[in-house]
């Protein structure tokens, strides 16, 4: 299974009520959040709508560990720690955890009454390379990134 992490580069100024009804229904009410859900269809026409506010690609599973590790949080705000994990989720560990997320036997997002779905980030160490008017492959930052996207994650978390 695919597991795309979706993250917020443009604010909140001037946002089509489309693309801002999209950005909510994803959890993306703020620049510089961050989500992770599984490839889907419907999830395919969500990113088309909000393609010029975010940038997307495919997370690997060490990125995807750094981030809950280093980003998660529970709701009220504390860090995710090991018990959380056994009592939240029925699982060891935090590998066991990714394990899970990445085989699609855990949906990060079905877990929100125990955990905060979208994970809080710095903007990026050493600022953005590119544009963030203009799409990726044009020397931009947003859209489909693929596997570039662990790149950005690993300098903002």
């Amino acid at each position: 299974m695919v597991l795309y992490a979706i993250i917020r580069i443009r604010g909140t100024a001037d946002v089509p009520y489309d693309v801002e009804y999209t950005l909510r229904l994803l959890r993306l009410v703020r620049r510089f959040h961050a989500v992770i859900y599984p490839k889907n269809p419907s999830l395919d026409g969500n990113l088309e709508v909000v393609k010029d506010w975010v940038t997307w690609g495919e997370i690997n599973k060490k990125t995807l560990r750094d981030l809950i590790s280093k980003r998660g949080r529970l709701v009220g705000g504390k860090p995710i720690a090991e018990d959380d994990i056994r009592r939240i989720f029925g699982l060891g560990s935090l590998d066991e955890l990714v394990d899970a997320l990445y085989e699609g036997r855990i949906l990060w997002h079905k877990y929100s009454d125990y955990v905060k779905p979208a994970f809080r980030l710095h903007s990026p160490k050493g600022g953005f390379k590119g544009s963030i008017k203009k799409p990726y492959n044009a020397s931009g930052e947003l859209g489909h990134r693929g596997e570039a996207i662990n790149e950005l994650l690993a300098r903002m978390i």
